[in-house]
């Protein structure tokens, strides 16, 4: 089937992605909402821009759309985004990296309804453990790109996810954290996966602190690619 993958550069839409493209499909094009507030119901704020590279390294045509971010206002860009990807790549279905946020799995199936289009969400209600392991058996590089909960402060950008599962695991006993990040505890970025042709180093990066309510972003200034 030819898949249309949302996509925002981190660990739960590539690993949907991956998971897609080893069922026999075919991705064909990748997808990006570039949201300009930080404040998005349903996309991923840091470092977005960095998916086009990926989408490169992955050889998978890439299209992007601009929202405001405003609450369900961005849905109609969202719609309008994949409508326009149906038209130019034929596509017939659409996968996204959902892993327990009804929020975000309702309006996207919502929208492919409506497009006639078949919705996937292959990590949906997945144990956030057992799939943060899998990912990393499957070699996906993660790091820690934006921090919002308690527990986490900036010292953890740029952390290696594999690193740092077991004072996830803490957390999550003790402040009931969501392991995957998929309450918006923390953000992520991967760097290597099976379907990169390169490794994406990182060589300068800039952090943003919020100092009223702890959370902090990781901003990527420079990479390069490594065999």
């Amino acid at each position: 089937m030819k898949i249309g993958a949302l996509v925002s550069g981190g660990k739960d839409s590539l690993f949907a992605l991956y998971l897609m493209k080893k069922q026999g499909n075919d991705i064909s094009c990748i997808m990006t909402m570039n949201s300009e507030s930080d404040e998005s119901y349903m996309f991923h704020y840091p470092n977005v821009d960095l998916v086009k590279a990926q989408a490169k390294l992955m050889n998978i045509p890439y299209v992007e759309k601009t929202t405001k971010g405003i609450k369900e206002e961005e849905l109609s860009d969202l719609k309008t985004l994949i409508e326009e990807t149906k038209e130019k790549y034929s596509i017939e279905g659409i996968c996204a990296g959902a892993i327990n946020s009804n929020y975000q799995k309702s309006r996207i199936d919502r929208i492919a309804k409506k497009l006639k289009l078949k919705s996937f969400a292959p990590l949906w209600e997945r144990d956030p453990e057992s799939l943060l392991k899998e990912m990393f058996d499957n070699n996906f590089e993660i790091i820690i790109t934006n921090i919002a909960a308690e527990g986490l402060d900036a010292s953890y950008l740029g952390a290696d996810l594999k690193c740092v599962l077991e004072y996830l695991k803490e957390l999550n006993k003790k402040y009931s954290l969501h392991i995957a990040g998929e309450g918006g505890e923390y953000e992520t970025l991967v760097l290597s996966c099976p379907l990169f042709a390169k490794r994406i180093k990182v060589l300068k990066t800039g952090k943003v602190v919020d100092k009223n309510t702890g959370s902090a972003m990781l901003l990527i200034e420079e990479v390069n690619f490594e065999s």
